[in-house]
């Protein structure tokens, strides 16, 4: 049976607003408006948020500082980047937060694409990006279970080295959560070793159960020495009383996206696997499954937001429940404007997802659809 579900939301984390029309907020980078987005999720039911990285951002290991300082429950998750951190000093910050907020910190370690010159990184070809992103996660996870660490490969070096202060465990959480992400072979061979959660982009079920059987026979293949790797799902939920409404107000919105789009392709200039995975998705309908709405991507939609689940709370519900029958566990969910979909969603949806026991005869299809 899968790990208990935990729903997560996200948290844009730009200086400009407007992010995937998000026009509610003249200061979406001030503290009080991120503080108003945090308070919303303790207060709707969710267990944290994703914060977008990239340069020209806030730095987000700051705003979930803030954020974890003048909360309770709310538990970030950090999209950070290997070649913007030295290991030694990232395990030794996100140790410290650890510690200060009560181990309510998760790390997202992002290989993607970013501005790398403007910030000294030396990044090269796929194989030398996922190699050092595999050290980095090793050593890592060895500097916040172990002392008197020394290490040394092509990417990093430490020697004697112990972080202070130390992370404490909490039941069977040993350390924050690594969730990572990618579709391609050479990432796939990092999650299967080297992560905790491996996240998804908006597929289909059956292009997700074919992913997790892979990464299940790779985590095989390769001699995982972790635990399980666990799997989750970061995609646009667009909720609404009826199902009715939520279909025509989704058809709206991409008809804007439409209109503002000069180039609809732009996103195929040099996309990654994941995303190209997802635009390809088009060719094989716009509506795929039950309400996996496949047209944004034509439109300017990137990354969770190139496909939708539309629908009622019950139907966006059944469909999530879909997935984790399939062995999703982690849920990152989101719609705009941020804010008050947080409450919409906590209130309308969570409620629907709340793990309850399942069936013999449930659990039995669930694992056949994985074998």
């Amino acid at each position: 049976m899968s790990n208990a579900s935990e729903f997560l939301w996200y948290i844009p984390n730009q200086i400009e607003g407007g992010h995937r029309g998000d026009i509610s907020d003249a200061d979406p980078a001030g503290l009080e408006t991120l503080m108003r987005q945090a308070e919303a999720l303790e207060q709707h039911g969710w267990k944290g948020a994703l914060i977008g990285t990239g340069w020209g951002r806030p730095d987000t290991f700051t705003v979930a500082t803030a954020l974890a300082a003048r909360t309770r429950t709310f538990e970030p998750l950090i999209a950070i980047r290997p070649g913007y951190w030295r290991p030694a000093n990232f395990a030794s910050a996100a140790a410290t937060l650890d510690r200060l907020s009560g181990g309510r910190v998760r790390i997202n370690i992002v290989s993607g694409q970013d501005n790398l010159a403007a910030y000294g990184d030396s990044e090269g070809d796929q194989a030398h990006r996922y190699g050092r992103t595999k050290d980095f996660m090793r050593l890592v996870r060895r500097l916040w279970t172990e002392e008197d660490v020394t290490f040394e490969t092509e990417h990093f070096r430490v020697a004697g080295s112990t972080v202070s202060p130390r992370i404490i465990a909490r039941g069977d959480r040993l350390h924050p959560k690594l969730y990572f992400g990618g579709a391609s072979e050479a990432a796939e061979r990092v999650a299967a070793t080297e992560a905790d959660v491996q996240l998804f982009w908006g597929e289909p079920l059956d292009g997700v159960a074919d992913r997790i059987a892979r990464l299940r026979q790779l985590s095989r293949d390769l001699d995982r020495d972790l635990p399980p790797l666990e799997f989750g799902l970061r995609i646009t939920t667009l909720v609404r009383d009826t199902t009715e409404q939520a279909w025509a107000d989704a058809e709206a919105k991409v008809e804007e996206m439409a209109r503002a789009q000069s180039l609809p392709d732009q996103h195929r200039r040099a996309p990654a696997v994941g995303q190209q995975r997802l635009l390809d998705l088009h060719a094989r309908g716009e509506v795929l499954d039950d309400n996996l709405y496949t047209a944004p991507g034509r439109y300017g939609g990137g990354g969770a937001g190139t496909t939708w689940l539309v629908g009622s709370a019950a139907d966006v519900a059944s469909s999530l429940r879909k997935y984790r029958d399939l062995g999703i566990s982690q849920f990152v969910l989101s719609d705009t404007p941020y804010l008050s979909e947080i409450a919409r969603q906590g209130d309308q949806l969570l409620p629907l997802l709340r793990d309850e026991p399942r069936s013999t005869v449930e659990r039995l299809f669930a694992a056949d659809s994985i074998a």
